[in-house]
């Protein structure tokens, strides 16, 4: 049992991460909604099926169990479908109902276009609605990452304190006191990074001093008013040196790679001659496979290098910090420390873990949604800087980093207003924190 629901989250997550984005750039920007969109609604009327039958049902595990192997179908279908009806490239004198279905003209061409046809009634009520709640839901994601990060440092910080004022305090301090070192050694090292970009202009260079002002005199008041602690306000440095980060880079190197000169050919192979004949059989072996193969191999480098790591970092940290503050909430609410290890359930007494619960169930529309706004927010910051003219061609939005910077000063106004509002040993987030 365990074995499958882990396969059938690796293939979930390959899914997401790999296609979404190839739909976008292979099929363009309606594409790549419409494929979002499918799939979403595909885990979301899967997420309904099992909240609404009994958990100890045979039929509702058959059930489940026929849904969750179908996605092996289900979504290369919905791929060639999507890139089919909603790419650019498509036939766009007949609508997509009829390339779909096969069915012939009707009586008034003019309402089937109007209906069925491209930019039609249904594509705008669908795609286009689609399109306008990831718009929307963008500020909200970026404001809630602030949120759960501040969250997790707070939480951090109870531990730290918990394991100080314990035994071997000072074992407990001295370590974490390198650690903090290397968080602050490693954010100046990026903050360096950022500096060397020549994207920054002066107003950007202004943002960057006030945002690092700001949050190293936080992170002094905290530590100096006995508030906080070394490793909260080394990880605030940290969080903040992250979305400046993203703000202005793509993971990429700030200069482009110089050509490799080709190697040398030594005279003697570099393996024993019975190890070369092997390797030189394999690749004999490879280059005689099917086409088909090749092709498939080609499709999963496309989608690979489709990818960017500013997407993916961004979308690893979200997950990581929204699953952190879903067991985190009931811990801090409610429950304890020993909520950690426990999953929120619609079981829980506490209403915030049940509604905590009841998310989880639409735990996989809920990342699909993240992970498109996430891919639809770096097209846009790509398309203002120039490259991805593509995305504004289409009637994609080049809004640019305006939410990630309202996120860094929200989530130090926070902060500011927990060292404000906290007692020496309480936080405003963590101060209903229990050690048992």
């Amino acid at each position: 049992m365990w074995f499958t629901r882990i396969l059938s989250a690796i293939v979930f997550l390959f899914s997401i991460v790999f296609t979404i984005p190839l739909a976008f750039d292979v099929g363009g920007r309606t594409c790549g909604l419409a494929f979002s969109l499918s799939l979403s609604c595909f885990y979301f009327l899967h997420s309904v099926l099992r909240l609404s039958t009994p958990d100890r049902s045979r039929f509702r595990r058959a059930l489940l169990r026929t849904v969750g192997w179908s996605q092996w179908i289900v979504i290369p279908t919905l791929i060639i479908w999507s890139l089919n009806k909603f790419s650019v490239d498509s036939d766009n004198s007949s609508g997509w109902v009829e390339k779909a279905f096969g069915g012939k003209a009707t009586h008034n061409p003019s309402v089937r276009e109007w209906l069925f046809g491209r930019k039609g009634l249904v594509e705008t009520a669908t795609v286009g609605s689609w399109d306008k709640i990831l718009r929307w839901s963008t500020p909200v994601f970026q404001l809630c990452e602030g949120f759960c990060s501040l969250l997790v440092i707070q939480a951090a910080g109870a531990i730290t304190k918990h394991l100080v004022n314990g035994e071997r305090g000072d074992s407990w301090m001295m370590a974490f006191l390198v650690v903090s070192a290397s968080i602050i050694s490693g954010s100046c090292y990026f903050l360096w990074r950022v500096t060397t970009f020549p994207v920054i202009d002066n107003i950007d260079a202004i943002l960057i001093g006030m945002a690092i002002a700001c949050v190293i005199f936080l992170c002094v008041w905290g530590i100096g008013s006995g508030r906080g602690n070394p490793v909260e306000s080394a990880l605030l440095f940290a969080y903040i040196t992250l979305c400046i980060y993203q703000i202005f880079t793509d993971y990429q190197p700030s200069t482009p790679a110089e050509a490799v000169p080709l190697p040398y050919q030594p005279d003697f192979p570099p393996l024993p001659p019975i190890i070369m004949a092997s390797y030189t059989t394999l690749v004999h072996a490879l280059s005689t496979l099917p086409s088909t193969i090749h092709s498939a191999f080609s499709f999963l480098v496309a989608a690979i290098m489709t990818i960017t790591p500013s997407v993916i970092i961004s979308l690893a940290y979200r997950l990581f910090v929204f699953y952190a503050s879903a067991r985190i909430i009931p811990a801090v609410r409610e429950s304890g420390a020993r909520a950690l290890s426990q999953d929120p359930s619609l079981e829980d007494s506490d209403g915030v873990g049940q509604a905590l619960g009841f998310l989880s169930y639409f735990s996989p529309t809920i990342l699909i949604a993240v992970y498109t706004s996430l891919l639809m927010q770096h097209f846009a910051s790509a398309s203002a800087d120039g490259p991805g003219e593509w995305w504004t061609s289409q009637g994609g939005d080049a809004g640019g980093n305006v939410w990630r910077w309202a996120n860094v000063g929200f989530t130090m106004a926070l902060y500011a207003v927990e060292l404000y509002l906290g007692k020496g040993d309480d936080t405003m987030l963590t101060s209903h924190w229990k050690s048992d």
